[in-house]
């Protein structure tokens, strides 16, 4: 089966292309809304100096490793899991760590449409008040089912409409404009935010760290998770991504890159909401309670931030409309990759037309989505949380166990020799099949106890 995709597979056209397209997935809501929200929540430039630190010491070895099972398998996650062992006992172990990996995008689109859709709104929401259309406007920010429902169509066909098109003329295609025009749009803010009174103050709070809570328990555990979930470890996304990835690149510095774009992106997110959310505080917003906690750190987004933009006047509207923008591109480059997953799975088991398995498969998950907006109070919340703290730090579990102990350590060198002849005599050559062994497992599993506890 493998072999067979293997042959006719298609592969990313260029290096750019690749590490924006497997940043681009990696960059979604947890870098713009989540690690801002958290560094406000644990001290700003402590969490900030610990959360690089996780970067490199739990998300890039085991982003390595994920990205290494795809390649080696060149075939959508259950297959490629399969590919990993010659046992008949392993391929069937290997097969369901395959399919509870598979089920991580899928759960988490169902929900992140949603809030993408949101997002999409509250973009439509700034360009009709700009308009003077107050009643649009209102219906557009206000919170509704039919808003909800009519955001989270939008959100899918964007989706569906990008995918249908392949890896080339799809995702990287997409990926390769959608990234840097993020980027800019994010310099465009921040040079703009950095004029307003108090902005000042937030950059500092953000960028210098008070070294009496890096050791803090709970900042470095919470840093460790952000770590992990900013490059989506764990989520099929960079094992689908590894498996369109040329056997003539070397797989550890693409995997780098990604990290790099991946943890800019979340640093830049933080240069921009930190200070603003003091601009907002200079104007009035009540952001933290008496005890130093954020309020509310879900409704930062979409409540905190409008107010500041609404307090600027013309111009604050103006920039509500790119900051929104901003976060449409960020959700967009992520659920391209989450939709991906399945779809690679079906059109290469079931030979079926990639346009046809997007818009059936799409449909199918938009259903789910639509469904929880219906029944919104008991499922949104159940959603995201099973599939975020629960099936997705398992599946990264499964995913190192099975490459660092089922995975023989020959075939993983091989493989990373391919595109790096030298990798085993450089020091993260030596040390890596060691760490992906031992200890990723137990980072892993600290997550997940962490967000049991």
């Amino acid at each position: 089966m493998t072999q067979q995709t293997s042959s006719s597979r298609e592969h990313f056209g260029s290096r750019l292309g690749f590490i924006l397209a497997a940043a681009g997935a990696a960059v979604g809501l947890g870098n713009i809304w989540g690690f801002p929200t958290q560094a406000a929540s644990n001290g700003g430039g402590a969490f900030l100096l610990v959360y690089l630190v996780m970067i490199l010491v739990v998300a890039f070895p085991m982003l390595v490793i994920e990205m290494a099972i795809g390649r080696h398998g060149q075939a959508n996650p259950v297959d490629s899991m399969r590919s990993l062992t010659s046992s008949p006992a392993g391929k069937r172990v290997g097969e369901v760590v395959g399919w509870v990996g598979l089920s991580v995008p899928c759960l988490v689109l169902a929900f992140y449409s949603i809030v993408g859709g949101w997002i999409i709104c509250f973009m439509l929401g700034a360009i009709t008040e700009l308009a003077g259309l107050e009643a649009a406007t209102a219906w557009f920010k206000g919170f509704s089912i039919e808003r909800n429902v009519f955001g989270t169509v939008v959100f899918y066909l964007l989706t569906i409409y990008i995918v249908q098109g392949g890896v080339k003329q799809g995702i990287e295609k997409w990926s390769t404009r959608l990234m840097p025009a993020l980027f800019v749009l994010f310099a465009v803010l921040f040079v703009y935010i950095m004029t307003q009174d108090g902005a000042m103050e937030g950059l500092k709070h953000y960028l210098v760290p008070d070294f009496s809570q890096v050791f803090d328990r709970k900042l470095v555990l919470a840093a460790m998770g952000q770590g992990f979930f900013s490059l989506t470890i764990g989520g099929c996304s960079m094992l689908i991504y590894g498996s369109y990835l040329s056997k003539k690149e070397n797989l550890p510095k693409m995997a780098m890159n990604v990290t790099l774009v991946d943890t800019a992106v979340a640093f830049i997110a933080g240069l921009v909401v930190m200070p603003a959310m003091f601009v907002a505080m200079q104007k009035g917003v009540q952001i933290y309670a008496e005890d130093g906690s954020l309020l509310n750190s879900d409704t930062l987004v979409f409540q905190v931030l409008p107010l500041m933009f609404d307090s600027l006047g013309f111009v604050g509207q103006l920039f509500a409309v790119v900051f929104f923008l901003l976060l449409t591109i960020a959700a967009l480059t992520s659920s391209i990759s989450m939709l991906e997953c399945p779809v690679a799975l079906v059109s290469e088991r079931c030979g079926t037309r990639r346009g046809v398995t997007s818009w059936a498969l799409g449909g199918l998950i938009l259903l789910f989505s639509v469904f929880i907006c219906f029944n919104f109070g008991a499922l949104f919340g159940l959603v995201a949380t099973v599939s975020t703290q629960y099936v997705q730090p398992v599946a990264a579990l499964l995913f190192c166990l099975f490459g660092g102990w089922v995975w023989s350590r020959n075939s993983k060198i091989n493989e990373l020799k391919q595109g790096n002849p030298e990798f085993e005599q450089g020091f993260f050559g030596k040390i890596w099949p060691a760490y992906v062994k031992f200890v990723c497992p137990l980072l892993v599993a600290t997550v997940i106890w962490a967000s049991l506890g």
